[in-house]
């Protein structure tokens, strides 16, 4: 039995797990066995679609399919809370399992707060996350710094502070360092991240840690939450994985890699925010910027913090429809609703068709506002700095009253 804030090495009893699944293939026969079990009535995941640069969801209701999600894919950059609450109506009705990156869990947290998706009926099985690189990106890098056919590659991984690729005659590792530095390597909001082992999750799985004879054959899992700590307990019992005591020195090296990976977080955001300026200058360098703007409304439609019904961008009294570039208040809107709860996912930013650093700016003010009220979003259900309130029951509450305020008026006698 395990319970919550144990650590514990693990590893699939499957053969076909174990063979097709990283570090052991935990986090795959976790997934089989809650579906097996009738722990979630389906799992949502992430699998490789044509190559190791396409990751595309799997909805999965048949425990035999699993496996075809085994293995990761630093090349796929989705946001799975979003998907679930369009698709899966937030897990109102269905219990489902979810793996989640740092950025999904801190998704999931904020879609909740806004009753999107119920949590309750969720498990998230979290992933330790270095970063990921954007798929039109990786192609290039590989292939301009790599120089090897981005075509021919059929496994890509980041271990040791190096991306490593294998293809068709060989493998060839460079260090990110020396690729960020050129330009390439991991995304830039996966840069400023500083969620890298997702304890918000129900556990936190990954191969920080793991070192000995079971490195490379075991995952180390930090069980985060009541219900992570049946998931590993019902699983170690029924023989879906096995579970041994992590080696205390183990222990320590994860400890040391986060502490390494949260540092270099806040250098590249300084890096970053330094190099947009203040005042007046940042505003220059983001109007200047979001003057290439085509309204396409990928940002809107992939931000996990956008949900409302009616969107504000929208309406012709604020925005003038059919203007291209559209004014700078179709942007100012999105700060004003975003800002204090941005969670740094990099979607508005990884989709925008015109390549606007959406992510960066939203993120330079969002740090700003962490600064001035202490409020982190994506970390807990702690509701956010801005007035939060339930939409359809505000539009109600307006229709009825007439009034956009939400206080008695106190100087009425």
């Amino acid at each position: 039995m395990v319970a919550k804030g144990d650590m514990v090495y693990a590893w699939a009893k499957d053969a076909e797990i174990l063979k097709k699944g990283e570090c052991g293939g935990a986090v795959t026969a976790l997934l089989k066995h809650a579906l097996e079990s009738k722990t979630v009535d389906a799992v949502l995941a992430v699998k490789k679609g044509q190559d190791i640069y396409d990751a595309v969801p799997a909805f999965i209701t048949d425990p035999a399919e699993i496996a075809s999600t085994a293995g990761s894919l630093h090349c796929g950059t989705l946001l799975m809370p979003k998907i679930l609450k369009k698709y899966l109506d937030g897990a109102k009705n269905l219990k489902i399992a979810v793996t989640c990156k740092g950025c999904d869990v801190m998704a999931f947290y904020e879609l909740a707060k806004r009753n999107q998706i119920n949590l309750d009926n969720v498990i998230m099985i979290g992933v330790n996350c270095g970063g990921s690189v954007s798929p039109v990106a990786a192609r290039k890098m590989i292939s301009e710094k790599f120089e090897v056919d981005p075509n021919i590659v059929h496994k890509e991984e980041i271990d040791k502070g190096q991306f490593i690729i294998e293809y068709e005659g060989g493998h060839k590792g460079i260090k990110i360092d020396e690729l960020e530095e050129e330009g390439y390597g991991r995304r830039s909001n996966c840069r400023r991240c500083k969620m890298k082992v997702p304890r918000g999750a129900d556990l936190a799985c990954g191969n920080w840690g793991v070192i000995g004879d079971k490195a490379g054959k075991a995952t180390f899992i930090e069980v985060c939450s009541e219900k992570g700590a049946t998931l590993v307990s019902e699983a170690a019992s029924k023989g879906a994985i096995e579970t041994a005591a992590p080696d205390p020195k183990g222990i320590d090296i994860r400890g040391k890699v986060e502490k390494a990976m949260l540092k270099l977080g806040d250098e590249w955001r300084h890096r970053d925010f330094e190099g947009l300026g203040t005042g007046k200058e940042r505003l220059k360098t983001i109007m200047d910027e979001s003057s290439r703007c085509i309204k396409c409304f990928a940002c809107v439609d992939n931000c996990p913090i956008c949900y409302c019904v009616e969107c504000s961008t929208k309406k012709p009294w604020f925005v003038t429809p059919g203007q291209l570039p559209p004014g700078l208040m179709f942007h100012l809107i999105r700060f004003a609703h975003i800002s204090d709860s941005c969670i740094n996912c990099g979607q508005c930013e990884e989709l925008c068709a015109m390549d606007i650093r959406n992510a960066l700016f939203m993120h330079a003010q969002q740090v700003e506002i962490e600064k001035m009220f202490g409020h982190v979003p994506g970390k807990d259900m702690t509701p956010p700095i801005h007035a939060l309130a339930e939409e359809r029951a505000e539009r109600a509450r307006l229709e009825a009253t007439r009034t956009d305020s939400i206080y008695e008026n106190i100087f009425e006698e």
